[in-house]
């Protein structure tokens, strides 16, 4: 990574997740909050319709519709379609984007705390995970194991990334979480501000990497129906460890399901309201230490 010209924090891809809507109100009326001296900060409220419905979104889930074919495809029409084109000409094109760096802000139903989720272990960001865990000890460090190319809109340029924090319910503002994502993008900028001006000192640093395994899905009959809930005991514990032999499930005649994998795992994205539609009861992480 050369000089950081131009960074975006964009709010609202999911319309009824409020942190990220009224965080960027907030820059918008009072820029000078996130610009620096040595870059240009801009802001993007993505999807502003779903954010008047207080809804996920309108037809589409806006976090899925930046594939190249999909943003190439003129034949795609929906609402979220037509705005991630949108979003590609003001922030991309992807591959080539204008822009260096994206903060996508989330939230989440689940005990994910404050997350920062990577699509990269370029050392770039590698360093920048360090440093937001070393000032704060409550940040966690998330990066999926990616095979194919993302349709998230984080991948419009090659350092886009994520905070999720959580748990807060879907169009429901809670002022702790909203203060704490707050200050950690400041904190962010900060760091890019000084990173431009040579004062990053590269000094062996460790901090522990959460690593995306698989997703898992709810036990469910040949209808699809689901047939069994997240057990208590793991409920909200994202991040814990999930021994082989653990309760995983619960049905709802009280039969307990256990977790039958081989190894210890870290569950994250527990009960995630939106993921019912995907599918999705959890995903499992690996839990590795990371020296950069």
């Amino acid at each position: 990574m050369n000089k950081i010209n131009q960074v975006a924090v964009v709010g609202g891809t999911h319309g009824n997740e409020l942190t990220g809507v009224y965080l960027i109100k907030k820059f918008e009326r009072f820029p000078q909050l996130i610009q620096r001296s040595s870059f240009e900060t801009l802001t993007l409220l993505a999807n502003p319709q779903a954010f008047a419905k207080n809804r996920r979104y309108i037809d589409k889930d806006l976090n899925r519709c930046f594939l190249n074919q999909d943003l190439q495809n003129s034949s795609l029409s929906s609402y979220e379609d037509v705005r991630a084109k949108t979003i590609n000409q003001m922030l991309g094109p992807k591959g080539q984007s204008q822009v260096d760096i994206i903060v996508d802000l989330h939230s989440t139903t689940t005990n994910m705390g404050l997350s920062i989720i990577l699509d990269t272990q370029h050392p770039f960001m590698m360093r920048l995970a360090a440093y937001l865990c070393s000032i704060n000890p409550l940040v966690k460090i998330c990066c999926p194991q990616l095979d194919q190319e993302s349709s998230f809109l984080r991948s419009l340029c090659k350092f886009g990334f994520v905070i999720e924090v959580g748990p807060v319910a879907q169009g429901v503002l809670n002022a702790d979480l909203y203060q704490k994502t707050e200050q950690l993008i400041y904190t962010i900028l900060d760091y890019l501000e000084a990173y431009n001006q040579g004062l990053i000192l590269f000094e062996h640093s460790t901090f522990t990497l959460f690593e995306y395994i698989e997703t898992i899905d709810y036990p469910r009959n040949e209808k699809g129906e689901i047939q069994a809930m997240i057990h208590p005991h793991l409920h909200y514990r994202d991040y814990k460890s999930l021994h082989p032999g653990d309760p995983i499930f619960i049905t709802f005649d009280g039969k307990e399901i256990l977790y039958q994998g081989k190894s210890i795992v870290y569950p994250i994205f527990i009960n995630e309201a939106a993921y019912y539609e995907k599918g999705i009861a959890m995903c499992l992480t690996k839990k590795q230490e990371v020296t950069v």
